[in-house]
């Protein structure tokens, strides 16, 4: 599906269901991109208003109104959607049976399990379209790489599964079988959507950690398909008190890899991991020696991963923005790879180096 990124010829992309936090975002990186043209953005509760309607922060930047019918933008070339679970499934489906056979990447959790058995025990729902499963095609670009050229639905994966899975990937290539990870993550209020729930009151949540789903929560098992089966690691997630990004950590004893080397010697060898997963990678900063902090990466598509090692113990250190990097930046970096595009275009300017 190459397709040169041309100013002039702009990609046509709709966002279905995109009155949503991450559906503000998407609108405005899409906006921003001078590879694309936003041409239909829809809404059932905002059809007919301006999407400054629902995201007040886009006023001026689009003149675009919400579209009640998904069948108004079949005509593009890339359709996102930010739907919840099952009302994305049911909207891919929708698009495909009017016959759109274009570019879908979906953000939901409904494509990011290869059957429907591993997708209902995660979910706790029956899939709505099973039959547009074995079609889709699960992308955490620095990870998974580029896509093929017939690429046609492609799964966005979660947020908590972003960051995970980018903190965990190289010590899946390196540790031992067997030795355990363990990993405690802490997430923004804007993760549970836009809809208020109790988990997410402000007066319950202000000043509040809650764990919840310890050990079970849906993103891991998305984690656990990227990784070889003899590769262990625990998830404890958790409810923080502020609105939006991801920070976590990852500990692993070394000693269990090498008794008998010395910090320093373990430090170094563990740079030599995250360089080898990242030095490359345009979207994600490198902290060796040391642990990102979340406010630096809040608001911007980067990744950051940093680590130490004390006392044999390794502590690996990941910040994302779970409305970016955790979904809508991570969406464009998807459809950037399906047209052959730089995974940064429009996200960065192309003059930025890549790590070293």
């Amino acid at each position: 599906m190459n397709r040169r990124l041309d100013r002039e010829n702009p990609a046509r992309v709709a966002v279905l269901h995109g009155a949503g936090y991450v559906g503000r975002e998407l609108i405005a990186l899409l906006v921003r991109h001078e590879g694309v043209r936003l041409t239909h953005v829809t809404s059932s509760t905002f059809a007919g208003q301006p999407v400054h309607a629902a995201h007040p922060g886009l006023r001026g930047t689009t003149q675009l109104t919400f579209s009640a019918s998904i069948r108004e933008a079949i005509g593009v070339d890339v359709l996102f959607v930010t739907a919840g679970h099952g009302q994305s499934a049911a909207a891919v489906g929708e698009a495909r049976d009017a016959g759109y056979d274009g570019l879908i990447i979906d953000l939901s959790a409904d494509f990011r399990y290869p059957d429907v058995a591993s997708y209902e025990t995660w979910i706790g729902a029956a899939h709505t379209r099973p039959d547009l499963l074995p079609g889709a095609l699960y992308s955490l670009p620095e990870i998974t790489g580029d896509l093929p050229s017939d690429a046609r639905l492609i799964a966005n994966p979660g947020c908590f599964a972003t960051a995970l899975a980018m903190a965990l990937w190289p010590l899946s290539r390196t540790l031992l079988p067997g030795v355990p990870v363990a990993v405690t993550a802490v997430t923004g209020a804007s993760g549970s959507g836009a809809r208020p729930s109790p988990g997410t009151h402000f007066p319950d949540r202000d000043g509040n950690m809650r764990a919840y789903k310890v050990l079970a929560h849906q993103h891991a098992a998305e984690v656990a398909q990227l990784f070889p089966e003899t590769f262990r690691f625990s998830f404890v997630p958790v409810s923080g008190p502020w609105t939006r990004g991801i920070w976590g950590t990852a500990q692993v004893d070394l000693r269990a890899v090498d008794p008998t080397a010395r910090d320093e010697e373990l430090q170094e060898g563990v740079s030599t991991w995250f360089r080898a997963a990242y030095g490359q990678a345009p979207l994600v900063r490198l902290y060796p020696g040391s642990l990102p902090d979340l406010l630096p990466v809040v608001g911007t598509p980067f990744a950051d991963i940093g680590w130490l090692v004390r006392n044999g113990t390794l502590v690996v250190g990941f910040a994302i923005d779970n409305l970016l990097k955790g979904a809508a930046s991570q969406a464009v970096q998807n459809m950037n790879l399906a047209f052959g595009w730089p995974s940064e275009a429009g996200l960065l300017p192309s003059y930025l180096p890549s790590n070293t």
